[in-house]
C-alpha cells in the first residue's frame, strides 16, 4: 500500500511539471528513476499503468529533449509494456507510436534500444498499423538506417569486442527482434524492410564466435534473416561476389560449435533458424557450394568404420541430435534437411545415414523402405555401399570389414550415455510409427522411464 501511495505521489509531482515547469532536469530524472524501480514490480506499479500514468511518463519520454529524463522515462514505459498489455492499448490510443516511430531516426544506440523495445512490444498490438508508422513516418527508413550503423561497427576492417560494447549488441538485439516480429505480424513489410537483409548478413559473417554461439545477438540477427530472405533474387546477397561461400563457412562454424557447447534441451529453439536457414542456402546454392555443405553435414567414409553417430564429428553429432526426444522440433528440421542433402531420395537417404536413423523419418512420411534395406529373402537386410562403394551394413552405416574385424569399440561394454542415447532414439522410433498407425503399441521405452526402471536388461 505504501508503495502505491509513493507511485502515486511520484506522477502527481510530475504530472503538476508538466504545466508548471517548476522542476530542475535534475529532479525530474531523479523522480523517473524512483518511478522506473517501482514500475518494475507489478504490485507497485498500478498507478503507471493506468491512462493518467501512461500519459504522463509518454511526456517525459517523447517530448522532452534532454536525453537523461527522456531514456529514464522510456525505460519506465518499456517496463509498464511488458507487464501490461493494456497499457500498450492505451499508449497507442493517445496517438504516441508515430513519434516513437521518428525518434529511432537520429537515435544513438541507447535510444535506440529503448525505442526498439518498445516498439517490439507495440507489435503484439494488433490495433496499430506497422504500416502506417512505415508509409507516413519513416520507420522503415529508420531502421535500415540503425543497421547499415551496427553493420559500420562490425565491419572486417575494424570489429570490436562485443564485452567492450554491450549496449551496442543490446540495441542491435532490439532492432533485430522488431524487424522479425513486423514481418511475422504484417508480411507485406518485406519488402519495406528488405534493405535489412545486407546488413544482417554482413554482421553476421563478421560478428566475433561466442561461447555458446548462439545467443544475443546472433540468435535475433538468425531470426531476423530467416523473415527477411525469400531466396528468389536475393543470389548476391547471401552469395555475395568475391566471397561467395562466407555466409555458408560462418553459418556451418555456429553450428558446429552450436552442437558442442550448448545443452541439448536448449538447442530446440536455439537452433532452429539456423538450421532452416543452411536449408535454403543449399537450395539455391551453386554445385560446388551444395557440395561443400553435404561434405560438412553428411558422414564420411572414415567414420564408416564405426557404426554411424559414433565419432566426434559434425555429422554424427546431427545423427544423434535428430532422434533426440527433447527436440521435438528440431529433429524433424535437421531429419528434413538430411533428406534434403540426399537428393529428397529414400534409398540415396538410407546410404548417407543408415536404416536405423532413416526409419523413423521414412515411415512418417509414408516412404517405404529402399530396396538397399531390405530384400525380399525373409526380411534379411542387404549390405549397402559406403561413398566409396565398399559394402556397409545398412542398418548402422558400419563399413561390413569394419565389422568382421571387430571395430573399434566392438565388445565394448555400452557407456551410460551410450544407453541413454539408444533408448533415446528408440523412444524417438516408436513415437513415430505411433504416430503413423503402423503400430499402435505402448512405447516401451516410455513405459520404462514412468516406471523407473531403466536399467540394463541380463
Amino acid at each position: 500500500m505504501a508503495n502505491l501511495l509513493e507511485v502515486d505521489r511520484l506522477l502527481e509531482q510530475l504530472g503538476n511539471n508538466i504545466d508548471s515547469a517548476r522542476l530542475s532536469l535534475e529532479e525530474q530524472e531523479k523522480l523517473l528513476g524512483q518511478l522506473k524501480v517501482y514500475g518494475r514490480d507489478v504490485k507497485s506499479a498500478t498507478p503507471i499503468f493506468a491512462k493518467k500514468g501512461i500519459a504522463t511518463v509518454s511526456h517525459y519520454g517523447l517530448q522532452s529533449e534532454k536525453q537523461p529524463v527522456s531514456r529514464e522515462a522510456m525505460r519506465c514505459l518499456a517496463n509498464a509494456m511488458l507487464l501490461s498489455e493494456p497499457s500498450r492499448q492505451i499508449f497507442v490510443d493517445l496517438g504516441h507510436a508515430p513519434r516513437v516511430a521518428e525518434r529511432l531516426k537520429d537515435a544513438d544506440i541507447d535510444d535506440e534500444f529503448l525505442l526498439c523495445r518498445i516498439l517490439f512490444l507495440l507489435t503484439y498490438n494488433r490495433s496499430l498499423e506497422f504500416d502506417r508508422l512505415v508509409q507516413q513516418h519513416g520507420l522503415a527508413d529508420h531502421i535500415i538506417a540503425r543497421m547499415a550503423d551496427h553493420r559500420s561497427r562490425y565491419s572486417k576492417r575494424a570489429t570490436p569486442d562485443p564485452a567492450a560494447s554491450p549496449m551496442g549488441a543490446m540495441a542491435m538485439a532490439e532492432t533485430s527482434k522488431l524487424i522479425f516480429n513486423m514481418i511475422y505480424y504484417d508480411p507485406d513489410l518485406v519488402d519495406h524492410l528488405k534493405p535489412t537483409a545486407e546488413h544482417v548478413v554482413s554482421i553476421l559473417v563478421n560478428y566475433p564466435i561466442l561461447s555458446p554461439p548462439l545467443q544475443s545477438p546472433v540468435t535475433y540477427l538468425l531470426n531476423a534473416l530467416l523473415n527477411l530472405i525469400s531466396m528468389e533474387d536475393e543470389q548476391d546477397l547471401l552469395f555475395p561476389p568475391g566471397a561467395p561461400k562466407s555466409l555458408i563457412d560462418h553459418l556451418l562454424l555456429l553450428l558446429n560449435n552450436a552442437v558442442r557447447e550448448h545443452p541439448e534441451p536448449d538447442l530446440d529453439l536455439t537452433a532452429a533458424s539456423l538450421i532452416t536457414i543452411l536449408r535454403k542456402l543449399y537450395r539455391f546454392a551453386d554445385k560446388d557450394m551444395q557440395l561443400q555443405i553435404r561434405t560438412a553435414l553428411l558422414p564420411s567414409d572414415s567414420e564408416r568404420d564405426l557404426p554411424l553417430g559414433k565419432a566426434d564429428t559434425l555429422p554424427a553429432r546431427l545423427l544423434q541430435l535428430s532422434v533426440s526426444p527433447h527436440l521435438p522440433i528440431l529433429r524433424d528440421n535437421i531429419s528434413n534437411f538430411l533428406f534434403e542433402l540426399s537428393d529428397n531420395d529414400p534409398e540415396t537417404f538410407v546410404q548417407n545415414i543408415g536404416y536405423g536413423y532413416a526409419s523413423g523419418f521414412l515411415m512418417s512420411h509414408g516412404m517405404p523402405v529402399p530396396q538397399s534395406a531390405a530384400g525380399n529373402n525373409g526380411g534379411a537386410m542387404q549390405p549397402g555401399h559406403s561413398t566409396e562403394t565398399e559394402p556397409v551394413n545398412p542398418i548402422t552405416g558400419q563399413k561390413l570389414s569394419a565389422e568382421q574385424r571387430g571395430g573399434a569399440d566392438d565388445g565394448a561394454e555400452m557407456t551410460e550415455e551410450e544407453k541413454e542415447r539408444e533408448a533415446e532414439r528408440l523412444f524417438v522410433l516408436f513415437e513415430r510409427l505411433r504416430a503413423t498407425g503402423v503400430v499402435d503399441v505402448e512405447n516401451p521405452v516410455k513405459r520404462a522411464r514412468d516406471e523407473g526402471r531403466f536399467e540394463e536388461i541380463e
